[in-house]
């Protein structure tokens, strides 16, 4: 009996042999064909936190955490952009990528059909009302107006979980062609009273809509992950766990945090509706002259406007009892330096703001973008001298001195005597720089939505017939009642 299983077994592995022989080998798994093919296929979409293109090319949380990945594996990172949500689960159920980056919410009807990967960001589901209009404190409340949401999505699911569970009444319309951005407008406008949205979209994103608020959050917080499809071959999925737990992966989700979301908190309600007005009534007289002197001297004019209106609210005869005078509000040494005759001279004045703005740059040439903006614009508010001192407490207290999120720790640090008796250039509100930089960020986002709005005419005027809602895109979901 046992010579005959033995016969069998070495009969199966001389057919294994052959058959290998014949067939080439065995079959690369996952991770070694995307590498002999030199690239991996991201599904995504085109919004503020996962996929955009904007002046230098693809940019985005996800896609330059799927480029690491990509690099991480050797290969290059093709992207694929999907048109709705569902196309994201179509494309990778059907092989048409390897993984999808879309800011997926790991839920328990998605677990059914996906493999989700660590996560690597934590959000609320939020919904969304108009300052003025209807707010809803609780779930029960949204069947007073009407509910809009995106079909597909996480919320959608998260509504018939409370439709079934606490809230039969619950009613609410759901379309796959209806973004983020397209729901904030349409309640901005007040063709819907409401609609859910993930906490950090709406972060990236209220700014541009100052009238709507978060009336209260659906859901605890939810894992953001990658997906992939289920398989024997774990080879790509364990990869890319590999990827999250390195180490410098977790400093680099660190700066991709800090630069997509770091500075979001900065602009109010009221701070947005002024920068909005006054982006209407004064910009349109200085954008050439911004344009000019952006160009000039290599730098994004709408960078260069943010830094304008931080300064002076685009004020040409704005006087600081500091000294410091117009649009840009240049020092008289500096305007001297500069070769500036009239600080008042709003021409004058912003070609000597952008002169000596790049100049600070350039002289942080071993620091990368786009820390090197950020901390040049760090020194334009506080000082040259100041910046080097605060990068020299960064590197002495164990960050590094060429990353904005550690030197952001450390400027702070420059008001307080412990720390500023050792420096060089002593004593400074190393606070005001921070807050300085992180406004102007968040002016500078702000400007680049409103001129690719603009571009695209992405949104109607409010009242405009096509931002209500078709009924040939559009599911109503009824109540159970």
């Amino acid at each position: 009996m046992i010579s005959g299983i033995t016969r069998l077994l070495t009969l199966a592995a001389l057919l294994t042999v052959c058959f290998g022989t014949l067939t080439g080998g065995v079959r690369p798994d996952n991770v070694a064909q995307i590498r002999m093919a030199g690239e991996i296929v991201m599904i995504t979409r085109n919004s503020p936190t996962t996929y955009y293109e904007d002046r230098t090319g693809p940019t985005g949380y996800e896609y330059e955490l799927a480029k690491a990945f990509a690099d991480h594996l050797g290969v290059e990172l093709k992207v694929k952009v999907a048109e709705n949500l569902n196309d994201v689960f179509s494309t990778l159920e059907n092989g048409g990528a390897h993984f999808a980056a879309a800011g997926l919410a790991q839920t328990p009807d998605r677990d059914r059909w996906v493999r989700f990967s660590e996560p690597y960001m934590q959000i609320s589901e939020q919904v969304i009302y108009r300052r003025g209009g209807i707010k809803p404190e609780q779930v029960t409340d949204l069947t007073r107006g009407q509910l809009v949401v995106s079909e597909g999505s996480s919320h959608s699911e998260r509504l018939r979980i409370w439709q079934a569970t606490q809230v039969p009444e619950l009613s609410w319309s759901e379309s796959p062609d209806l973004e983020v951005s397209d729901l904030l407008q349409m309640v901005a406008s007040g063709n819907i009273d409401f609609t859910v949205v993930d906490s950090n979209e709406f972060r990236v994103l209220q700014a541009y809509f100052p009238n709507l608020a978060v009336a209260f959050d659906l859901s605890e917080k939810q894992n953001i992950s990658w997906a992939f499809e289920y398989s024997r071959d774990d080879s790509l999925f364990n990869a890319a766990s590999e990827f999250f737990n390195a180490e410098e992966s977790i400093n680099l989700m660190a700066n991709l945090a800090e630069r997509y979301y770091g500075h979001l908190d900065k602009l109010d309600y009221v701070g947005a509706r002024r920068f909005l007005s006054q982006t209407e009534k004064k910009l349109g007289t200085y954008k050439a002259d911004f344009e000019k002197a952006a160009e000039l001297h290599q730098i994004d004019w709408r960078l260069l406007a943010a830094v304008g209106y931080q300064e002076s609210h685009w004020n040409p005869q704005a006087r600081s009892f500091t000294g410091v005078r117009g649009l840009m509000m240049l020092t008289r040494n500096t305007a001297r330096e500069l070769g500036i005759k009239n600080r008042l001279d709003p021409q004058q004045s912003i070609m000597g703001g952008s002169q000596y703005l790049a100049k600070l740059r350039d002289r942080l040439e071993n620091v990368q973008e786009p820390d090197r903006t950020w901390m040049a614009l760090a020194a334009y508010n506080v000082g040259y001298g100041h910046l080097t001192d605060a990068r020299k407490i960064t590197e002495l207290t164990g960050g590094n001195p060429d990353l904005w999120i550690d030197v952001k720790e450390s400027l702070p640090l420059l008001s307080q005597k412990r720390y500023y008796r050792y420096t060089r250039h002593g004593f400074a509100r190393g606070q005001e720089p921070v807050d300085y930089v992180q406004n102007i960020r968040r002016y500078y986002d702000v400007l680049v939505w409103n001129e690719e709005r603009e571009q695209h005419q992405e949104f109607p005027e409010e009242g405009d017939p096509s931002m209500q809602l078709s009924s040939s895109l559009v599911t109503v979901i009824p109540p159970l009642l």
